[in-house]
């Protein structure tokens, strides 16, 4: 359910938190911490900005060089958690921003852990029900995707931030986790916490941007574009997550240090262990010369470089376990 902008919910506080407001105060009237400031007090700009026609690419026109060439079948364990029929959203960032309401200033769709918003904890986690037919409890969350010309749907704080049209549900769903082509995989953590894509790729570059966007007529052919899908084709979002854990962490302060991607070759870096990789693969019916585009902050414009999704693991030991006997098997299970 969408919340008024900015409301916070009565909570006990910290005395840090409780002197949020005039840390913040102070970085303003210093110019400092814009990006941190941006995330915790809305900008006021009501107006749609972007995406720039340079954002779409004909994706006939795409060099087939780059599609994915080995015939080898990847392990797969591939879990069923709907397509959010629920209609579970929400402008939060539990892991990037918790404890605010409407911290992401951009509507995410959810599959998998029904209870999720800025106030969730490890415990109200693993209580929560699940859309995931296995009984995964597993939190899996992206930006939604909206026609740009259609009345806006979903309201909230994220329509402040020129997120506004109507939001596309997903068509499908595939919640998929795959072996590491080199090495046998290793139990993630309960708790872990992972990041894919950079939200302000568009005016940060793309150091940790993860983009994948293609059509169901090539599948394995990406691009970061928003690609033109020839008729009948499906706009596919494929959101690849890191999948070499440092062995100690849940989370890091970037949210990202504690576990990384692989090389290319599938090798994990030194004094990492190979974990399960998560792939989310999102189909939508899109016209295909409409003006679709991703929510984002507002200085990103849309970009379809900005593309990310956030996962925290909530599965029990016996799920896991099963997920790794099922990938160290070589196998393709589904649930």
């Amino acid at each position: 359910m969408w919340t008024e902008p900015r409301t916070r919910r009565p909570r006990p506080v910290s005395a840090a938190r409780s002197l949020a407001p005039l840390a913040i105060a102070l970085a303003l009237a210093l110019g400092i911490g814009a990006y941190v400031i941006d995330r915790v007090a809305p900008a006021s700009s009501s107006s749609t900005v972007g995406p720039s026609p340079q954002d779409y690419v004909a994706f006939d026109a795409l060099p087939r060089t780059k599609a994915a060439a080995s015939g080898l079948a990847v392990p797969s364990y591939t879990e069923d958690c709907g397509r959010n029929e629920e209609g579970h959203r929400n402008a939060d960032n539990v892991v990037v921003s918790p404890g605010y309401t409407n911290g992401a200033h951009h509507a995410h769709d959810y599959v998998g852990n029904l209870s999720t918003d800025a106030f969730s904890t490890n415990r109200s986690l693993a209580a929560a029900r699940t859309t995931c037919r296995d009984g995964d409890r597993s939190t899996y969350y992206w930006p939604v995707l909206r026609r740009q010309d259609q009345p806006t749907t979903g309201g909230g704080d994220a329509t402040i931030h020129g997120n506004v049209g109507r939001i596309i549900d997903p068509e499908s769903v595939t919640v998929e986790y795959r072996g590491n082509p080199v090495s046998d995989v290793v139990a993630m953590p309960r708790f872990l916490r992972m990041i894919t894509g950079d939200p302000v790729a568009g005016t940060q570059g793309d150091a940790n941007a993860h983009a994948q966007w293609g059509c169901s007529t090539a599948p394995g052919l990406f691009t970061p574009l928003y690609p033109r899908c020839p008729d009948g084709a499906r706009l596919m979002r494929t959101l690849d997550f890191p999948s070499c854990w440092n062995g100690l962490d849940t989370d890091s302060p970037d949210h990202r240090t504690h576990i990384v991607f692989p090389a290319a070759n599938g090798v994990c870096p030194h004094g990492t262990f190979a974990v399960p990789q998560l792939r989310i693969t999102l189909t939508y019916d899109v016209d295909p010369d409409s003006p679709f585009a991703l929510d984002a902050f507002s200085e990103q414009r849309h970009s379809p470089r900005t593309d990310h999704a956030v996962f925290i693991d909530v599965m029990t030991g016996s799920q896991m376990a099963a997920v790794v006997r099922c990938l160290n098997a070589r196998k393709q299970c589904v649930t």
